[in-house]
């Protein structure tokens, strides 16, 4: 919001983008989020959602409104480990099915280009279905053009505002290109793309069915990183919150958050997802219009960066 305001001076466009960050928040931040840990944990451990978007929606309660920070921390410490251990058991799988891997590249291009619906996880029965769907879940993975990394980025401390925007490319890079890419080669060489499960549950399979307890990894992984995400969104939205109604729509904002963790996680998987896409969508709208409209002084500062960077070598 903020550099959409000091940057352009554009103070409805700035509104706009956080009314829309905010309820935008409550989807991809919040209910996606708790129907994936739902899914795992009932696909992994027969848990029903009930119990586990009761116990998920507490514990978030918990670290935002009752201020237990150690849990958070916990879980930031233990995310890095976990993440570890998933790329290596999603490696673990693509070796082990080595030889089916150029088959399922060929499936991968096939099914976006000739518009061949497949089953299982895959939707889309056309080539614009594809297109569709690839964008909003590039989007839902990796937050391009959304604008809310640039609230998380504003908090970082650094020496010049350029180098924090390559750490946020590095981690489109990192998230899309190598953890997405191992997700969807593992399931595609398992075969479970064919088993009719779908999101967590999908990936679930995959891990079970090479790696011994590969699916409580999957499964514990998903809940550690689906909860680090609640929070940190929940931030997100209540910073859109404060931008609209001031410091006092903070506590508001946390109290309303938390029911809909549990929402999400009892909430069918399709309306959750159609959801999120379409609040996504509305929320990159004004960013990418302030993106565009700054794109001459990013490329002024970068240029400078740059410059400055090749003399001090």
């Amino acid at each position: 919001m903020y550099y959409i305001t000091n940057g352009l001076g554009w103070k409805w466009l700035a509104v706009l983008f956080a009314l829309f960050g905010a309820f935008a928040a409550f989807s991809i931040g919040n209910m996606v989020q708790s129907n994936s840990v739902a899914a795992a944990l009932q696909s992994s451990f027969n848990l029903n959602p009930w119990v586990t978007g009761i116990v998920l929606a507490v514990v978030t309660a918990l670290v935002i409104i009752g201020g237990i920070k150690r849990i958070g921390a916990f879980t930031e410490k233990l995310v890095p480990f976990m993440a570890a251990i998933y790329i290596l058991g999603g490696l673990a799988i693509i070796v082990i099915n080595a030889a089916k891997i150029p088959a399922a590249f060929a499936l991968i291009f096939s099914s976006a280009f000739t518009g061949k619906a497949a089953v299982g996880g895959f939707a889309g029965a056309t080539i614009s279905q594809a297109i569709r769907f690839g964008i909003a879940r590039g989007v839902f993975t990796n937050e391009a053009g959304l604008g809310s990394a640039p609230i998380a980025h504003a908090a970082a401390t650094t020496d010049h505002p350029v180098r924090q925007g390559l750490w946020g490319v590095f981690e489109v890079f990192a998230d899309t290109l190598v953890i997405c890419s191992i997700t969807a080669l593992a399931i595609v060489t398992s075969g479970v793309w064919e088993s009719g499960a779908t999101g967590a549950a999908l990936t679930t399979s995959a891990f079970e069915q090479a790696i011994p307890g590969g699916g409580y990894i999957v499964s514990i992984g998903i809940v550690l990183f689906a909860f680090s995400t609640i929070v940190g969104w929940e931030y997100y939205g209540e910073r859109c919150a404060e931008y609209l109604f001031g410091p006092k729509a903070n506590m508001i904002y946390r109290i309303i958050w938390i029911p809909f963790v549990l929402v999400g996680a009892i909430g069918g998987l399709e309306f959750v997802w159609s959801l999120a896409d379409t609040l996504n969508g509305l929320m990159a709208i004004p960013n990418l219009i302030g993106v565009l409209a700054l794109s001459g002084t990013v490329f002024k500062l970068t240029k400078e960066f740059f410059a400055k960077e090749k003399v001090s070598k």
